[in-house]
C-alpha cells in the first residue's frame, strides 16, 4: 500500500519537490539565514496557490459527479417507468406486488398490484412454478417473449409481436413443392383404347386442375402419370387441415367410371433451397410409394415425415416381371457371396421363419450355404412346434444359427437377407446387420421412415399378404437344383396362413397361387393346423384379456390387461383378432405388459381405419389392417393414455413421425 505521503505525491506532482525545497532550506539557514526565509515565503506561496487549484478542481469535480448522478438517475427512472419493456414484480404466493405502467397498459389497466396472477394471466404461472428462465407466451392477443428472474421474483416481458408476425409470414410464403403420381395410370390404361384411355385423362386433369386453382396451386403435368405443384406453406397448412381431401375426390369420381384410380403425393417443406425442395419431394414420393400408394408423405429438413390418406389397400400388380427380375438380381448376388445369412425380426412368427427358411432354400438353389439366424429365447409355441418338426430333417436344423455364431461366419463376401421387417431396430440381432455390409432387404410391410441403410436391393411389396408368399414367388424362377423338401413347403404355406388369418385377409390371386404352388411342392396344410394349435391354458388367459374390452370411440373396441399381468406378442395379436371378429367393431387394440417389460400393443382394422397410421405415431407400424408398437419405459395406464392421444390425433389429421 502508498504511504500517505506517496498518494500526495501522486495526487499534487509538485508537491514532493516543495517538501525537498523545505528541508534544502532548512539546510541553507544555518549558513544564510535571509535568503533561507526569503526562500520559505516563496515555497509558502507556491503551496498556497498549489492547493487554490486543488480546492477549485475538487469543486468543479464534485459538481460534475453531482449533476450526472441526478441525470443518471432520472434517466433510470424514465426507462423504469416510460421503456417499452413490461417489468413484474411478484411474491411467493404468486400475487402482483408492483408493475410499471408499460405492463399494466397492455392489459388496459392502470395498475395491477396486489391481484393474483391466477386472475391476471394464468399461463405465467407454469413457468413461474417450474422455474422457467425464458418463454413465449401470449397476453391480450400480444405476443411476449417472457425472462424470469427466479431469484428475484422479477419478470421482465418483450413485446414481440411484430416480430413473431413477419416470422410467420416468412413460414407461410415459404416455397412448397409437390410431386403428384397416378399409383396405378399404366397398368388401368395399357389395355383401353385410345377414347377410354383420353377419357380418362380429362378426367383426372380436370379434377386435379379445378382442385390446384380452387387452392392456388401452380399445377404442370410432365408425363402421362406425373404432375409437379408449386405452392407455398400456407396453402400446404389449409391442405394438411382438409386431409388431402384431393385423395378421396380422385379415387371417388374414378370409381364412378369404374377405373380405381389413385394418387400419392410427395411433398418436400421446410427449406428455401429450391433443388433441396426436390429432393425432399421425390423422397416422399418414394415413402408414399413403397407403403402402398393412395396417401400423401410430407418430408421436411429435419426428418419428419407426416402422412395423409392411406385408407386403402394396395392395389394388387397384374404382372410377374417384377419378382423374375428380382428373383434373377437376388441369384447374381447369391453367386457372388460366399455364404447367405438370413435375418427376420425379434420375436418371430410363421412368416419371418417361413420365409428365412424359403431365402437359405434359394441359397441352396445357387449352390451357397444359407444360415438362418434365431435367438431361442425369443420364440413362442407355434415356433417352438416347427422347430421341434423341423429337428427331424437334420439338413435343414443345421441352417438354424445364434446371433454368435452368425458373427463369427461372417465374411466380407457374406449376403444378409432381411425378410419380413426393414426397420433395423427390429432385427434379431443389430450386431449381425451392421458387421455385413452386402444387404438385401424382402418385405410385405409398408414402409416406414426407419429403414436400413444402403441396402444393395429392396423388395417391397405392401399388396402382398405375408413375405412367404413373396419368397414363394421368387423360388419359382430360381434354379432347379435342389429338391424343395415338404417341411420348407409346409414353413412357407404357414407364414401365408398365418398373416392372412388362413386366407381371410388381405389375400389376392397371386396369394392362392402361391399357396397353390406350395402345395403341388409337398406343403402339408395339416401339419400348418399342428403349428398353430393352442392349449386350453392360453385360451383362457386370452380370453381374460378380451373380457377386458370397452369401446374407446363407435366402433373402437379396447382391451388391456390388469396391473402386473403379463401377455406375449402373439397372445395380444390373437386377442385383437378375436375382437375384430365381433359384430361393431371396426377396429381393434389389445395392450399388455410382455415379460421383457415393454407394453406391447396389436391393433387389426377391416381397413376404414388406418391402424397402421396409428401404431406408426407410438413407434411401431405394419399394414393398414394389422399393425403393432411396443413401448419402453412407462406404466400401463400411461401407454393406454398414449394409444387414445394417437387414435385421437388419427381422426383430426395427419400425424408427424
Amino acid at each position: 500500500m502508498p504511504s500517505f505521503l506517496e498518494k500526495r505525491s501522486i495526487r499534487y506532482p509538485f508537491y514532493g519537490l516543495l517538501c525537498l525545497t523545505a528541508v534544502l532550506l532548512g539546510i541553507l539557514a544555518r549558513y544564510h539565514l535571509a535568503l533561507s526565509i526569503a526562500g520559505y515565503f516563496l515555497a509558502g506561496a507556491a503551496l498556497y496557490y498549489l492547493l487554490q487549484i486543488d480546492r477549485r478542481q475538487r469543486k468543479e469535480m464534485e459538481e460534475y459527479i453531482s449533476t450526472l448522478s441526478y441525470r443518471v438517475k432520472k434517466v433510470g427512472e424514465e426507462a423504469l417507468m416510460e421503456m417499452p419493456i413490461g417489468i413484474m414484480l411478484i411474491n411467493d404466493e404468486l400475487c402482483i406486488q408492483w408493475t410499471n405502467p408499460f405492463l399494466a397498459s397492455c392489459f388496459d389497466e392502470d395498475t395491477l398490484a396486489g391481484r393474483s396472477l391466477y386472475d391476471v394471466a394464468e399461463s405465467l404461472v407454469p413457468l413461474i412454478k417450474q422455474d422457467v428462465e425464458a418463454e413465449l407466451i401470449t397476453l391480450h392477443d400480444r405476443k411476449f417473449r417472457v425472462i424470469h428472474k427466479v431469484d428475484e421474483k422479477l419478470l421482465y416481458f418483450f413485446d414481440v409481436t411484430e416480430q413473431t408476425e413477419i416470422e410467420k409470414m416468412y413460414r407461410d410464403e415459404r416455397t412448397v413443392i409437390a410431386i403428384i403420381f397416378l399409383d396405378n395410370y399404366e397398368d388401368l390404361t395399357q389395355g383401353l383404347d385410345d377414347q377410354a384411355r383420353s377419357s380418362i385423362n380429362n378426367l383426372v386433369t380436370s379434377i386435379l386442375n379445378k382442385w390446384a386453382n380452387d387452392n392456388g396451386i401452380y399445377l404442370k403435368r410432365i408425363s402421362s402419370e406425373r404432375f409437379i405443384g408449386v405452392f407455398n406453406e400456407s396453402i400446404l397448412q389449409t391442405l394438411e387441415k382438409g386431409n388431402f381431401a384431393i385423395l378421396d375426390i380422385v379415387r371417388e369420381m374414378t370409381m364412378k367410371q369404374n377405373v380405381a384410380l389413385t394418387l400419392s403425393i410427395g411433398i418436400g417443406a421446410g427449406v428455401s433451397s429450391l433443388p433441396e425442395l426436390g429432393t425432399l419431394a421425390q423422397s416422399s414420393l418414394d415413402l408414399a410409394l413403397g407403403r402402398g400408394g393412395d396417401q400423401v408423405a410430407i418430408k421436411q429438413a429435419n426428418g419428419k415425415v407426416k402422412f395423409f390418406g392411406g385408407k386403402t389397400n394396395p392395389i394388387e400388380k397384374r404382372t410377374r416381371v417384377r419378382a423374375r427380375v428380382i428373383s434373377h438380381a437376388l441369384k447374381e448376388l447369391i453367386a457372388e457371396s460366399d455364404k447367405v445369412i438370413v435375418m427376420g425380426h425379434r420375436f418371430p412368427d410363421m412368416d419371418s421363419v417361413g420365409s428365412a427358411i424359403g431365402i437359405s432354400k434359394v441359397a441352396q438353389m445357387n449352390q451357397r450355404d444359407g444360415y438362418i439366424v434365431i435367438n431361442y429365447d425369443e420364440i413362442d409355441t407355434g415356433i417352438q412346434r416347427l422347430l421341434e418338426e423341423i429337428k427331424q430333417h437334420p439338413d435343414l436344423f443345421d441352417r438354424f444359427i445364434t446371433p454368435e455364431q452368425a458373427l463369427d461366419l461372417a465374411t466380407n463376401d457374406t449376403l444378409l437377407v432381411i425378410v419380413d421387417t426393414h426397420k433395423p431396430s427390429l432385427v434379431i440381432d443389430e450386431k449381425v446387420l451392421a458387421s455385413i455390409s452386402d444387404v438385401v432387404v424382402i418385405d410385405h410391410h409398408r414402409r416406414g421412415e426407419d429403414f436400413i441403410s444402403n441396402p444393395l436391393l429392396v423388395y417391397m411389396e405392401p399388396y402382398a399378404s405375408s413375405t412367404a408368399e413373396l419368397i414363394t414367388e421368387l423360388l419359382e424362377y430360381q434354379p432347379k437344383r435342389a429338391k424343395f423338401s415338404m417341411i420348407e413347403a409346409t414353413a412357407l404355406l404357414a407364414g401365408i396362413t398365418v398373416d392372412t388369418k388362413s386366407f381371410t385377409l388381405r389375400t389376392g390371386a397371386r396369394t392362392f397361387d402361391a399357396a397353390s404352388y406350395l402345395r403341388s411342392l409337398g406343403a402339408d396344410t395339416i401339419l400348418v393346423q399342428k403349428f398353430l394349435k393352442e392349449d386350453v391354458d392360453t385360451y383362457i388367459k386370452r380370453a381374460k384379456l378380451i373380457e377386458s374390452v370397452y369401446f374407446y370411440k363407435e366402433g373402437l373396441a379396447v382391451a388391456r390387461s390388469a396391473d402386473g399381468e403379463i401377455y406375449d406378442q402373439v397372445m395380444l395379436a390373437q386377442a385383437a383378432d378375436t375382437l375384430l371378429a365381433m359384430d361393431g367393431i371396426q377396429a381393434s387394440f389389445a395392450m399388455s405388459m410382455r415379460d421383457d417389460g415393454l407394453i406391447g400393443i396389436s391393433a387389426r382394422s377391416l381397413g376404414d381405419i388406418n391402424v397402421q397410421i396409428i401404431m406408426e405415431s407410438l413407434g411401431g407400424g405394419g399394414h393398414l389392417t394389422n399393425a403393432a408398437t411396443q413401448l419402453a419405459d412407462i406404466e400401463i395406464d400411461e401407454a393406454e393414455q398414449m394409444l387414445k392421444q394417437a387414435i385421437d390425433d388419427y381422426f383430426e389429421g395427419g400425424k408427424s413421425e
